[in-house]
């Protein structure tokens, strides 16, 4: 189908549009239009061509982009055409021997803007970013039915928002949602297919997790720490390990099975911090043998320095302290405090696996705030490892926002 409705910038960004950015905001526009959410419109610069995508009238967000090329028409065959490219990168850079749990739609990063899909031992999770993407979930369900192979179902769980980066969007409005369907019990509507277990059993590098994909954050599991739970078994042999933010204990299974002496788990949600004790039996660890806290993290950090306690190695992966850019000085602020926090319970020579999901935070500016922390305590750090986001997160080079990802390994003097 061909757009035919045009929509003209009010701001010259055409060349910063064709480069690939795939946002046009409602402020960049001429005159916003009154449209139904998902009308395909080419947005045009000074009456020329720029770039074709679908409408959102209740974001600041107003079109996101899918095509430069205005002989490519946007719809169902658009959409799949991008899920087999998608699918196709996940199987070639991936080794899926031992996981069968991790993204195969990165939004924006894989050409499909507002649009992340999971996938969870043959199921899928759908989550769409925008009202704009609401008339074209049928499709979109249906490409991913005929391009992902032993496919056994698709869980819808939307989150309208901003797209504001990182693993947390804050609601902009919600927009129309089509009429529903099965609704799978407790959390999400079965879209396709079979309806996912309450506790769907997934592997990850060699270890097994359960997930609640009805339930659980974001889609279930944070899958952009693969690689990094991965990589603390590497530090975590005969230590005691601290987990900060725990959720249900993916790191911390990791280290016990990278041969911790003792695993701390700390998060407020019980239900997480239950399920990640199962997860410790689930991999054949003795629960038993290491700890399990519900509890505030900040007020459990002052508290057990007041006691004295120690870990040889204490890993934070807090939510988002920035879900906008007003909040990025409060954000850096609340970053060194937590981490000052955390240093003053790392033993001499332990390591601090630090993070954040925060994509208006930089690099340098995350690196900064652990620098104030440490100077404040008069700590020396060496930075021994500077990781990102795994392989099935790629990062668009237009797009900036797509490298959010932040996990800095510390070793202390």
């Amino acid at each position: 189908m061909s757009a035919s409705v045009q929509i003209e910038l009010g701001k010259d960004l055409a060349r910063h549009l064709r480069d690939g950015h795939p946002w046009v905001f409602r402020q960049a526009l001429r005159t916003p239009p009154r449209l139904p959410a998902g009308t395909v419109v080419d947005v045009t610069g000074g009456g020329r061509f720029v770039a074709r995508g679908l409408f959102d009238p209740h974001s600041p967000i107003a079109v996101r982009l899918l095509s430069s090329d205005a002989r490519e028409e946007v719809g169902p065959a658009l959409w799949r055409r991008r899920i087999e490219r998608a699918h196709a990168l996940r199987l070639d850079l991936l080794d899926l021997r031992e996981t069968d749990a991790y993204r195969l739609v990165h939004g924006e990063n894989d050409f499909l803007p507002g649009v992340v899909v999971d996938l969870y031992a043959g199921f899928a999770v759908l989550k769409l970013y925008s009202a704009a993407w609401t008339p074209h979930r049928a499709a979109l369900v249906e490409a991913l039915r005929l391009s992902v192979p032993g496919l056994r179902g698709v869980l819808g769980r939307d989150e309208i928002g901003d797209g504001g980066g990182g693993r947390h969007g804050r609601p902009a409005g919600e927009g129309r949602r089509p009429e529903p369907s099965t609704e799978a019990a407790g959390g999400g509507k079965v879209l396709w297919g079979e309806a996912p277990p309450d506790k769907l059993r997934i592997r990850e590098n060699g270890m097994s997790l359960f997930v609640d994909v009805r339930r659980g954050q974001k889609t279930g599991l944070f899958l952009d720490q693969r690689d990094n739970r991965a990589a603390l078994r590497r530090y975590a042999r005969g230590r005691e390990v601290l987990n900060c933010f725990c959720y249900t204990g993916g790191f911390s299974v990791s280290a016990g099975l990278g041969g911790a002496r003792r695993v701390t788990s700390v998060d407020l949600d019980r239900d997480a911090v239950a399920l990640a004790r199962e997860n410790f039996s689930l991999n054949g660890l003795s629960a038993d043998e290491h700890e399990f806290v519900v509890g505030d993290v900040f007020d459990l950090l002052s508290r057990w320095k007041m006691e004295g306690r120690s870990f040889d190695v204490v890993v934070l992966d807090p939510p988002a302290f920035a879900k906008s850019q007003e909040k990025v000085p409060a954000a850096l602020a609340g970053y060194a405090s937590l981490n000052r926090a955390a240093l003053q319970l790392v033993r001499p020579g332990g390591t601090l696996f630090s993070c954040s999901c925060s994509a208006r935070v930089s690099d340098e500016a995350f690196a900064g705030a652990i620098a104030e922390a440490a100077r404040k305590l008069g700590v020396a750090l060496q930075l021994v490892e500077e990781r990102h986001q795994p392989a099935d997160h790629p990062i668009l080079l237009s797009f900036a926002q797509g490298r959010y990802l932040k996990c800095l390994v510390y070793r202390g003097s």
